[in-house]
């Protein structure tokens, strides 16, 4: 998504542009593979973020109104939180500042408008109704598909020979294929770190993150929006989306996995897993206690130290770009990253520190949900 919407703005901008992806658009290895993610403002205090958020929002929207592909899903998000409700008044505070939409629901509110949700230890919640879910899989097509009607020139090919110099000429791809250009941008997700190991192998942590849905009774419409909204349990970690295009309960829990290699990394899900989300299933969606599931996935974060986005200049190589670190909150904000290293490439624009390489440390020590 990164290299996408990157692209996209590059071209916009007047550039010559080749993208370059190993695999394809959204292939079923990729950190912005599978269907659906969530678009959502709220990041607590984080103000920098739900501007982003934002931003992408209205961007995809114009998207995909040219295109005439129907690949936002206003759901609604709803955040749910219990004793320590500091994280939701944090949020509160953000979108007010920032002209976002949201009702602030106590239990009784919630009770009532949600009752195929078990609230055990729920207090509080805040409703984002213009937020929801992106159609991730075919959101990426969407935006390479556009690029390449405004000039640019995609390959599917895998780039073996970063350049070592202090200024690189071109880079090599596996069928020996020499491309020369003046910048380059590396957004190749988890396998940054491959990529780059000297510099990146021990800032990129690839996390294993098990997907499940779960399969609703027939002719039950309780799961499906308007009246399930996607959701996040703050205290679990865990999130989902109400059944999209008949698929399930969508659930995954965002606490980082174990550390994997996205190139042989099993995708079979653990029963391990397995177990532990059915129970939780059956504690927060009583209906659903004995519910099929239909459909997993294993996909990966590529986390940052911290979970900022990592946007900045190779150390060695000044023309040389690395744009990553999308620690499974990153795939929504693709159109303001794209903006964002346009910029940086084309006008030498405003640095946010927060992304440089300086800030990302080898232990991890997560600051951004």
């Amino acid at each position: 998504m990164f290299g996408a919407w990157t692209a996209w703005h590059l071209v916009k901008r007047g550039q010559r542009v080749a993208l370059l992806d190993a695999y394809g658009p959204a292939h079923s290895r990729a950190s912005s593979g599978g269907e659906t993610r969530i678009i959502r403002m709220g990041y607590g205090a984080d103000e920098l973020y739900t501007r982003w958020s934002k931003r992408s929002l209205g961007q995809w929207k114009e998207l995909f109104a040219v295109t005439r592909q129907p690949l936002f899903l206003e759901t609604g998000v709803l955040w749910m939180a219990g004793d320590d409700d500091e994280r939701l008044r944090q949020t509160s505070a953000t979108l007010k500042q920032c002209g976002v939409a949201f009702e602030e629901m106590d239990r009784m509110a919630l009770q009532k408008r949600y009752p195929q949700i078990e609230l055990e230890g729920i207090r509080s919640g805040i409703f984002e109704p213009n937020s929801g879910v992106l159609m991730a899989r075919r959101g990426v097509a969407a935006v390479v598909e556009d690029a390449v009607r405004l000039g640019v020139e995609y390959r599917c090919a895998q780039v073996v020979e970063p350049s070592r110099s202090s200024r690189a000429q071109e880079v090599a791809t596996s069928d020996g294929e020499k491309i020369v250009a003046g910048h380059f941008v590396f957004a190749c997700g988890p396998w940054l770190g491959k990529t780059f190991p000297e510099i990146l192998g021990a800032r990129i942590f690839p996390s294993r993150q098990e997907v499940f849905f779960f399969g609703i009774p027939a002719g039950d419409t309780r799961f499906a929006p308007p009246a399930l909204p996607t959701w996040l349990f703050q205290e679990d970690l865990v999130y989902g989306m109400p059944d999209i295009e008949g698929r399930g309960l969508k659930i995954a829990f965002d606490e980082h996995g174990k550390l994997v290699d996205p190139d042989t990394q099993s995708r079979i899900v653990s029963p391990e897993m397995t177990e532990f989300v059915r129970k939780y299933v059956a504690r927060r969606f009583p209906v659903l206690k004995d519910a099929p599931i239909v459909e997993t996935r294993v996909c990966q974060y590529e986390n940052s130290s911290n979970g900022d986005f990592l946007i900045d200049r190779h150390p060695e190589t000044e023309n040389v770009w690395f744009a990553g670190g999308g620690s499974g909150h990153g795939f929504k904000h693709g159109p303001a990253v794209g903006e964002y290293v346009s910029c940086r490439l084309l006008d030498g624009g405003a640095t946010e520190a927060r992304f440089s390489l300086a800030t990302k440390d080898t232990m991890q020590r997560r600051a951004v949900y």
